[in-house]
């Protein structure tokens, strides 16, 4: 008996050859018979490393410049939250990334990222070689001046000069040469510390390799799409120009061509008759045995197929039709509120991913500069939502807040400084309290330090709190009487 027969006979299951689809050779249908679809493949475009492409689609299409912007505007639009410092250096920092335009330059590395698959923006700290690897504790104050732009094509890292420390920036360039020929940019060789660097989209390796290392443009995977959708809009376009065709059938017409002069004269003389005639109360004036007929063009179908590749673009974007075009959604009890909201968490999953520990290197730089020390260990940021709230919902969350530092101070838990710390914080999501001046919370801070006489219940004068003596100190003083 054959090993076969036997293990048939005992139960046992033959391995057996399958492939992961459908296929009827018989009919010519399924991948790998012979069909058309069969013949279909994938192949590399490139469209990353033509510049030209990129920047004239970028100059030519508000499709393309809104898909390229999107994502770095609205990672940079709301700004972040700082925790662990003292109000008055929240302040500083705040007014000085406003002066240095940082989150202006941020959003740009990020825009050129998107183009390109590459860019970076270099710390500018007066009187340091840019070759030298950086040390944050040999900041100076007032010694970083901002962020300098510089994107795939203007620095050329030396090949073969990669990190080869453990850590985040594992396998990338040591260095990056300027190369970009404009007075106002510093020939120089910059150590890989000294910036913050946005890719483009995620490559495998050795197509990251094959790309000295950069990611791909935002607009190679959609480039068919882009094609698609702008030819479909100026085809569209131009058959504006034929939605009113008008015909004159002339008899002997042929003839009257082949003879010409006075009898193709005449012809045209009155074809021009026939059109200054032809106004809106006109007449149209022809020979009895000519044929005047008007042809109107239908654009039926041209509105949905339009939508249908404006959608593909938001799909191959991840971006929603109403952030990608500006318009509103169509259809009944559309909204756009969920779009949006997906949109928001994609925004704040790319902010993690690609600016939380580059802005942290960079508020480490700025403290050294703005405030002359160290960030605290206990120093942290969050990034503010994109969801705007209404003036109710902030109302609302206002309240609560109060509420709750009511409580904890009611119980002791906190004293009135951090109450007053805690509310003027608590003034980008509510709106209130964000006149508290620094110099009434100082004061409050001394005068907290000082225990009161037994049984007294006065506290230090802190009508500067929101400006006068009303308002939010009214309830402090309250919750703050002796049991």
């Amino acid at each position: 008996m054959s090993k076969s027969r036997r293990n048939q006979k005992a139960g046992v299951t033959q391995p057996v050859r399958t492939n992961d689809s459908f296929a009827n050779f018989q009919a010519n249908v399924g991948w790998g018979t012979n069909n058309q679809s069969s013949a279909s493949t994938y192949t590399l475009s490139y469209q990353s490393r033509n510049r030209i492409n990129l920047e004239a689609a970028y100059r030519g299409s508000w499709v393309v410049r809104a898909a390229v912007d999107a994502l770095p505007e609205d990672m940079t639009r709301a700004g972040v939250e700082f925790s662990g410092l003292e109000p008055e250096d929240v302040t500083t920092l705040e007014q000085d990334m406003m002066r240095m335009a940082i989150w202006d330059a941020l959003c740009d590395d990020g825009k050129w990222a998107n183009l390109y698959g590459g860019c970076l923006a270099v710390m500018l700290i007066e009187g340091q070689d840019f070759a030298t690897p950086l040390r944050v504790e040999t900041i100076a104050k007032d010694q970083f001046k901002g962020l300098l732009i510089l994107d795939r094509w203007m620095v050329s890292p030396p090949v073969g000069e990669v990190v080869t420390e453990f850590g985040p920036d594992l396998g990338k360039p040591v260095f990056y040469n300027v190369i970009a020929d404009y007075a106002a940019i510093p020939k120089a060789k910059i150590h890989y510390s000294r910036v913050i660097r946005m890719d483009g989209m995620d490559l495998p390796f050795y197509q990251r390799v094959s790309e000295n290392g950069w990611g791909l443009s935002v607009l190679e995977p959609m480039w068919d799409r882009l094609i698609a959708f702008d030819s479909a809009s100026v085809g569209a376009g131009q058959l504006i120009y034929k939605a009113h065709l008008r015909t004159y059938k002339v008899k002997d017409l042929r003839s009257i061509i082949a003879a010409g002069g006075p009898a193709l004269a005449g012809l045209e003389a009155q074809m021009k008759f026939t059109r200054l005639a032809q106004t809106n109360e006109g007449l149209t004036v022809m020979d009895a045995e000519d044929e005047f007929e008007a042809h109107s063009y239908t654009f039926s179908g041209l509105s949905d197929m339009l939508t249908q590749f404006a959608q593909q673009l938001c799909g191959s974007l991840g971006m929603p039709f109403t952030r990608l075009f500006g318009q509103s959604p169509t259809g009944l009890n559309a909204t756009g509120e969920g779009e949006m909201k997906q949109w928001h968490e994609k925004v704040k999953q790319q902010q993690e991913r690609r600016l939380r520990n580059p802005l942290h290197r960079l508020l480490a730089v700025m403290s050294m500069s703005s405030l002359g020390k160290p960030l605290p260990d206990d120093f942290g940021f969050e990034f503010r939502s994109l969801q705007e709230s209404s003036e109710a919902e902030k109302a609302d969350i206002g309240v609560k807040t109060v509420q709750a530092i009511s409580q904890a101070l009611d119980a002791q838990a906190i004293d009135i400084p951090t109450a007053m710390k805690e509310l003027k914080n608590s003034a980008p999501v509510t709106g209130l309290f964000g006149s508290i001046q620094d110099d009434a919370i100082a004061e409050a801070e001394a005068a907290a330090k000082a225990a009161p006489p037994p049984g007294e219940t006065e506290l230090p004068d802190m009508s500067r709190l929101t400006g006068d003596s009303g308002s939010a100190v009214s309830w402090l003083k309250r919750l703050r009487k002796k049991k």
